[in-house]
């Protein structure tokens, strides 16, 4: 046998106080004890081991480091816990290992670790022992001025899979480091102040996109090592740009390495086969009733904003964790409700320690129903998030815009319907990746029409998505005209800039980011009426609508959108104010694929409409937007 073969190993007696809070549910760091972790005590130093297995017969540690031999390192039992250790001396950094754990039963099951900072790259299962300090962060600036109140500031978000956003020959992939070249630099030229990511935790099949975890603490090796990933955050936060990380607290794969019948029982998910099941999706939800589970989900969420400085988390499916019955199968709570209890309690709880931590970060629910007060504070009544996104703006919006002109004006409500519930919530409008998936189409290919009416119909709904209360999110590819859907084992069609159309749609939507975060009327009071008015929402014969959004001092913009191919040359809008309006913006530029040459102005008179004593004319485009606004402005602060 060689030297690794024999692998020394030894036991320590503390941990019982860790234990004890990670089966109470209130060990918001177990990241800093649990899995695997250099020990260094007087002449003893080595890895210190450690996994929660609470009905496991027998445990023991296996890989590189003792050539993988089954039985060579045995775990002791924390006395009085379900959790087991051991150190193991000459282990070295990105030594593979997993747990060979023996049930109740004599089965046996090899696993990764649940708490491992680094995984082998797919289709390898095994976990990575891995120094997660040490990296040199140079973004204190950016997480000293980080805002602990977005709410009044522009957010545009540019949703990626880092899998496909670019693709070099023979589809690899570009790493972490990579992309801290290449993504940034594109994601700050195009004027997002943040990008969110599809999940990055470390999972086995690239077609679940990332929503089948098998290592929660672990981002995915397919790119590079955790520093990498350190290195690609630190690279947004220098370019000031923020990072938001797609997160699943929902459910988890079955994959037999990871979390499934951790240790031969049922562990992270329910012994309630109805509740465990995740039908929809052949996954297993977590069961939210038991402490460990807490402490596990809680932690982690704490841990990527320890470690990797990121902004904010994006939970995915929280409606499924709101509901036993949103799966469709029947299920009741104690009380005979829909609703998870032990779920609800969750969430509140996890809210309330990451903003205690992290007071500047975005927690953000994609969730769909009615369920009140979602973004509003735990004192309010609420779940505790600060965003929310709007899933009704998105599906009234596009089912709207895929119509044929034609036939808009009989489903006139589905563009101001949204206007009736918009200050209900902090939203985040999100015109996401499961928008262009699964037959539904790319957002280009939704919009009717031939080829130019498409453009124009996508323009038209940027420019509407902007001028609308709420936050933005865009999927990549939707800012140049991806045509085909979304394929995450491809790369974007980034050829199409090579066509005058998608260079011109490009263009468009960097400059539209680029007045969004120069304009206060779009984004500064962005969660109430105060920041709101419309001048003409009842045109539904000729799908017109028009509003003014308002900044802190009074001054406003006018928002007009004419949803039809019918060009209104001479359209009376009411005005509050006497004067001259320029027109900021018009999404029928001919610089952005329109037939609009020149930037006009409109001088008020004194006719009235939509009850306003002073109205403009102006030469509404077909297909278009326009944002105008008074020449003489009453500001009592700059830009």
């Amino acid at each position: 046998m060689t030297e690794r073969d024999e692998a020394k190993y030894f036991y320590i007696d503390d941990g019982e106080l860790d234990a004890y809070l990670f089966h109470e549910g209130t060990f918001y760091k177990a990241y800093e004890f649990m899995g695997a972790h250099p020990y260094k005590k007087g002449r003893k130093k080595g890895h210190r081991f450690v996994v929660w297995a609470p009905r496991a017969r027998e445990v023991y540690l296996t890989g590189d480091f003792n050539q993988w031999h089954e039985w060579s390192l045995p775990m002791e039992r924390i006395p009085g816990s379900g959790i087991w250790s051991i150190v193991v001396q000459d282990v070295q950094d990105y030594d593979k290992y997993k747990y060979r754990i023996i049930a109740e039963t004599g089965e046996v099951r090899y696993k990764a670790d649940p708490f491992a900072f680094h995984a082998g790259t797919r289709p390898e299962t095994d976990s990575k022992v891995y120094d997660i300090k040490g990296f040199n962060w140079q973004d204190r600036e950016w997480m000293r001025t980080r805002k602990d109140n977005l709410h009044n500031s522009p957010v545009s978000i540019y949703e990626v899979n880092l899998l496909s956003w670019k693709m070099k020959e023979e589809a690899v992939p570009y790493s972490y480091r990579e992309l801290a070249d290449e993504l940034v630099r594109y994601v700050k030229k195009m004027g997002y102040t943040h990008i969110e990511l599809m999940p990055v935790a470390e999972h086995p099949l690239d077609a679940s996109w990332g929503y089948q975890v098998t290592g929660y603490f672990a981002p995915t090796s397919r790119f590079g090592s955790p520093k990498d990933f350190m290195y690609l955050v630190d690279q947004c936060h220098q370019n000031d740009i923020g990072v938001i990380l797609d997160w699943v607290p929902a459910h988890f794969t079955r994959d037999d390495h990871g979390l499934a019948r951790f240790d031969g029982t049922y562990c992270f998910e329910s012994l309630d086969r109805n509740r465990a099941e995740n039908d929809q999706w052949g996954t297993l939800n977590f069961d939210y009733s038991k402490p460990e589970v807490l402490s596990f989900l809680i932690s982690n969420a704490l841990y990527w904003h320890d470690y990797y400085h990121i902004d904010g988390l994006r939970i995915d499916a929280v409606a499924y964790m709101l509901y036993l019955d949103f799966g469709g199968r029947d299920i009741r709570n104690q009380y005979g409700g829909r609703e998870n209890t032990e779920a609800i309690e969750f969430i509140k709880r996890l809210n309330s320690i990451i903003f205690e931590n992290y007071p500047g970060t975005m927690m953000i629910a994609e969730e769909s129903t009615a369920w009140p007060k979602v973004s509003h504070p735990l004192d309010e009544g609420g779940l505790g998030f600060n965003y929310k996104w709007n899933m009704g703006w998105m599906n009234d919006t596009l089912k709207y815009m895929e119509l044929d002109p034609i036939y808009r004006k009989d489903h006139h409500q589905a563009l101001t319907f949204s206007m009736m519930y918009a200050f209900s919530e902090r939203f985040i409008l999100p015109l996401s990746h499961d928008e262009v998936v699964h037959g539904k189409r790319s957002l280009l290919d939704k919009m009717p029409g031939f080829y130019e009416d498409k453009f124009a119909n996508l323009r038209l709904l940027y420019q509407y998505m902007y001028a609308h209360p709420g936050k933005k999110l865009l999927f990549m590819g939707g800012e140049f005209g991806q045509f085909i859907e979304w394929r995450e084992y491809e790369g974007l069609d980034w050829h199409l800039l090579d066509y005058e159309m998608h260079q011109k749609l490009h263009k468009y939507v960097k400059d539209l980011n680029k007045l969004y975060k120069e304009e206060r009327c779009l984004f500064e009071v962005d969660t109430s009426y105060d920041g709101f008015q419309w001048i003409e929402h009842q045109n539904w014969q000729e799908s017109i609508i028009s509003f003014e959004r308002i900044d802190k001092d009074g001054n406003r913009l006018v928002c007009i959108f004419n949803f039809t191919p019918v060009p209104r040359p001479d359209y009376p809008i009411g005005v509050l104010e006497e004067g001259t309006y320029r027109t900021v913006f018009t999404s029928d530029h001919q610089r952005y694929g329109g037939n609009t040459k020149r930037i006009k102005s409109y001088k008020t008179s004194d006719e009235e409409f939509h009850d306003r004593p002073y109205s403009i004319r102006v030469e509404l485009p077909p297909l278009g937007a326009m944002y105008l606004k008074l020449k003489e402005e009453k500001r009592t602060g700059g830009k």
